[in-house]
């Protein structure tokens, strides 16, 4: 399948953290990070069904062709401030677009549920991740909560609304 035809078809849903292909996505995606990350504390893998409920955030899936591709989280870290969690593409269809495509999906989520500032936090071992949130806007800030300290990772922040001012002065993740 090509770049385009991929993007094209990818078909994103909301999807309960539970269920079987969040399940699957989620398997993958922790195994890989273990891989590359065998240093012990260094991956932050939490994330519990509540933080993503529709109060709170999202489970986002991507399908291609009905096969679950690509997942990805916001959660509310406080007010007016979300954090992208499990963001994640499967190695065959990585190359694609796919993950450009995710991360817009969940910014506009995030949009939709009155949120202003997006921050997220990667390792520095994933140079593809870190050029994807670059392109998308996302400025490198201190690590904050749990990765605070962390030699391993990088954390980033968009602001989402016009008055980046007002995002500022409420949120600590600056």
């Amino acid at each position: 399948m090509s770049r385009a035809s991929a993007a094209e078809s990818l078909a994103i849903r909301t999807a309960d953290l539970d269920s079987p292909p969040a399940t699957l996505l989620i398997a993958a995606l922790n195994i890989e990070l273990a891989a590359r990350y065998p240093e012990p504390g260094a991956n932050h893998f939490r994330l519990d069904a509540e933080e993503v409920s529709p109060a709170n955030g999202a489970f986002l899936i991507g399908y291609v062709g009905g096969e679950p591709v690509a997942c990805g989280a916001i959660r509310r870290i406080e007010r007016g401030v979300a954090e992208i969690k499990r963001m994640y593409v499967v190695p065959p269809a990585r190359g694609r677009g796919i993950s450009k495509i995710m991360l817009a999906a969940l910014e506009e989520r995030a949009r939709q549920l009155g949120f202003g500032r997006l921050v997220l936090e990667t390792g520095t071992r994933q140079l593809d991740a870190i050029g994807l949130y670059q392109g998308a806007g996302f400025n490198s800030i201190p690590c904050f909560g749990e990765y605070a300290g962390s030699q391993l990772s990088v954390c980033m922040a968009k602001d989402l609304e016009q008055d980046a001012a007002k995002v500022e002065s409420e949120s600590p993740c600056v």
